[in-house]
């Protein structure tokens, strides 16, 4: 019984300091970015990493997630008669909640792993202890151009996938069930306003933010995880919970943020 409500209490005591160091975390990353010495090269290098080499497989998942939306909305609403929304079905799901969560899902998987890994490996390595040594300040130097690309690549990817996946709609619903062209499109104007684009823009922006959060603070942290170690098992184990942690996050943001804005 003693040896079990020690267990409780370190358990306990481990993530009152994990939900501290995350937020210590955070706070120092976010001050990093705005501290001199401006470059904004790290920044383009981390958008292309995050953002660019992302465009492919989000486009390829948005195209395939389009076109079954396109497929069950049509039988959904042939039932009613009303073939003629299958745009706006198509366009709101992707606009208001598909788009933002499955981009960030796929580059949480993509770039958030090896985001993870690499600041992991270098904390292993002890070059952050090096950066540290040269009094350069590692959360401006590693960290929070990561904050700044994440923040403005999520939005990004998230529009490609919209429009995407809306083709991938259209070519389903109109080319290959012959839904008329012009009230795929008229459906979609009428229905899909400003709130809605607002609604995923936040949810990308949030994703973005908790993505690279979350997966660059489990890395920089590796040395404390409870179940770690200090060598590449140690590095794994942390990649793995980034991953699932962010995911878990994701949807839980989206609840939120939904709730609230709905």
């Amino acid at each position: 019984m003693i040896s079990f409500l020690n267990n409780i209490g370190e358990l306990a005591i481990y993530y009152v300091n994990f939900i501290g160091m995350m937020g210590v975390f955070l706070v120092l990353s976010f001050v990093g970015i705005f501290k001199p010495p401006y470059k904004i090269f790290p920044i383009i290098r981390q958008i292309y990493i995050i953002g660019s080499q992302s465009i492919f497989v989000v486009a390829f998942i948005a195209a395939f997630t389009g076109a079954v939306l396109g497929l069950q909305g049509y039988h959904t609403l042939r039932q009613f008669g009303s073939e003629g929304l299958l745009g706006s079905a198509v366009a709101l799901s992707l606009i208001r909640e598909l788009g933002p969560v499955l981009t960030a899902l796929m580059v949480t998987g993509r770039a958030g792993s090896a985001m993870c890994a690499e600041i992991g490996i270098m904390r292993i390595s002890e070059q952050i202890d090096a950066l540290e040594c040269m009094a350069i300040d590692p959360y401006r130097y590693l960290i929070a151009p990561k904050f700044v690309a994440g923040i403005i690549s999520l939005p990004l990817l998230n529009f490609v996938f919209n429009v995407v996946g809306i083709i991938g709609g259209y070519v389903v619903g109109v080319l290959l069930l012959k839904v008329d062209s012009g009230a795929y499109f008229s459906s979609m104007q009428r229905s899909v306003v400003f709130d809605d684009i607002y609604m995923g823009l936040v949810k990308s922006l949030v994703f973005g933010l908790v993505m690279v959060w979350i997966c660059s603070s489990k890395g920089y942290h590796v040395h404390l995880e409870r179940s770690g170690g200090f060598g590449a098992e140690g590095v794994s184990r942390a990649t793995t919970g980034a991953v699932v942690l962010s995911s878990v996050s994701i949807l839980v943001w989206d609840y939120l943020i939904t709730a609230v804005l709905l």
